[in-house]
């Protein structure tokens, strides 16, 4: 029987930005990027949404370091680019969290360090605008019809 491969660790992050979710799974590896079974470059039209994909990747310097698969729904392009972005810093976080415990040190260590940049410059923090939904008697969230005094 063949020899199976040593299982690579993994690491998780949940991304949500407006109607978005974003899965993302961390390996080791040469820096490989896939989004629903799609390279960046596919994916994405804009640069804006692409440079926010790899933002968070980009800061820790781990751009070449790690394969990352992303699988995300909902929303729209941006929504979509907001929720990768901070479901690959909560598994960067993970990564760096685990670094920490295996060696022993607590916030000062390096790793420690990559999780304050990571916080410092938002990309943990969840964007918690969403749309307002629509009231009855309106013609949307606020906009009502036009008043006719006769």
């Amino acid at each position: 029987m063949a020899e199976t491969a040593a299982k690579k660790k993994h690491y998780l992050g949940t991304g949500r930005r407006k109607t978005s979710v974003a899965r993302v799974r961390m390996v080791d590896g040469a820096g490989k990027l896939a989004i629903n079974g799609r390279p960046l470059e596919n994916y994405f039209t804009e640069t804006k949404d692409r440079n926010s994909v790899l933002a968070a990747l980009k800061l820790t310097e781990m751009t070449s370091k790690v394969d990352v698969q992303i699988r995300v729904q909902g929303g729209g392009f941006t929504g979509q680019a907001g929720a990768i972005c901070q479901g690959t810093a909560r598994a960067l976080k993970n990564m760096f969290s685990e670094a920490m415990v295996a060696e022993g040190t607590g916030e000062e260590g390096p790793a420690g360090g990559m999780v304050k940049k990571l916080r410092d410059s938002g990309y943990l923090t969840r964007d918690g605008r969403m749309k307002e939904r629509k009231k009855y008697g309106r013609k949307g969230a606020r906009r009502s019809f036009q008043f006719s005094k006769r």
